[in-house]
């Protein structure tokens, strides 16, 4: 881990995209639906800059899995989330750095789940971390904001230090996209 102050952010990247045919499919397409294509890193991006709910996986210093979910903003091309310094998935990052977040719907037919793979860095930069509490504030708005916000007072424990802020820029993403019978399977590789 950098020393407080000095990390240095990574300009986004651009990923190469590529449709994995072999998990892909048209089940009972509708006429002159087309081919099937993979889906566009901008959509992707699109959907982790708007989704409310994350789940973070880490692995505990034993070999186990450790998932839960969070709040996570996108920010300058990395997925920034927040834990207390004590907890479960702060201890496993300490071990272990490499992690997963995933998002998306629950429905069988319609929607874009994504996985993004990474590695876990803890930002220490104040300039950093008021940019995160903007990002969140702007996400999560009253959540974050309003006294009665679930996460109210989550900015001031983040510049204090009682609350971690950790960027995941992807080295890999995954996208299953599910639209009327169309299935596909789109890797990212940063």
């Amino acid at each position: 881990m950098p020393e407080p102050g000095t990390e240095k952010r990574q300009p986004a990247q651009q990923p190469t995209t590529e449709l994995d045919t072999r998990y892909s499919s048209a089940l009972n397409p509708r006429p002159g639906a087309g081919d099937v294509t993979a889906t566009e890193w901008a959509e992707a991006r699109r959907h982790l800059e708007a989704a409310e709910i994350f789940w973070l996986s880490t692995v505990r210093p034993d070999g186990r899995l450790h998932v839960t979910p969070l709040i996570a903003a996108w920010h300058d091309g990395a997925l920034y989330f927040s834990t207390g310094p004590q907890e479960q998935k702060a201890r496993n990052l300490a071990h272990d750095a490499h992690c997963a977040l995933t998002t998306g719907g629950n429905s069988l037919t319609e929607g874009l789940d994504l996985v993004v793979e990474g590695n876990a860095r803890q930002v220490t930069d104040p300039a950093l971390i008021e940019e995160v509490i903007a990002a969140y504030e702007a996400k999560y708005g009253p959540h974050i904001t309003s006294p009665e916000g679930t996460f109210h007072g989550i900015g001031d424990a983040l510049r204090k230090g009682d609350v971690l802020a950790f960027a995941v820029a992807p080295v890999t993403a995954y996208g299953f996209g599910r639209d009327a019978g169309v299935y596909t399977h789109t890797r990212w590789a940063f």
